[in-house]
């Protein structure tokens, strides 16, 4: 296992706010020479740590700004019925996030479209429909001041 000192976490965050810097920007960023610092990316890289790069997407430039959170439950507690939910989610493009959790539900739902009347749409003939849900409470998103989702 990789060892995560302050410098490799410092990689981490930087790398975390900016994943398109350059080796030699990063290597400065940390205190590190060009070649150090692309060893221990790599090194990251290798142990599973980080996993990719990614761009970062304005929902609403591309007309999915309406977001809500959803918690679910489900009517039967078994693995088949989690299964089932989960590959029903799988097929939702809406569901951008998708957690089991604990407590008195056992999905949290990241729902992002375009409006109310989308969201709408999904809420009642996608969600509504599946066999297994049992309980659907919504949370509309008014504004994020913090939100450092890749």
């Amino acid at each position: 296992m990789t060892k995560l000192d302050q410098i490799n976490e410092r990689i981490l965050q930087v790398l975390a706010r900016d994943g398109r810097i350059s080796n030699t920007d990063l290597a400065d960023r940390v205190g590190l020479s060009p070649s150090a610092c692309l060893r221990r990316v790599q090194e990251l890289e290798r142990a599973g740590i980080i996993t990719g790069y990614r761009a970062t997407l304005n929902r609403a430039a591309l007309g999915t700004g309406f977001i809500a959170y959803m918690g679910v439950g489900l009517n039967n507690h078994t693995k088949a019925a989690q299964e089932a939910f989960e590959r029903a989610i799988a097929r939702s493009p809406e569901v951008r996030e998708c957690h089991n959790i604990t407590g008195t539900i056992e999905y949290l739902l990241r729902v992002e479209v375009s409006d109310l009347a989308a969201y709408k749409v999904f809420h009642t003939d996608v969600l509504g429909t599946l066999a297994q849900v049992n309980s659907i409470t919504s949370y509309v998103v008014m504004g994020s001041p913090k939100d450092e989702r890749a």
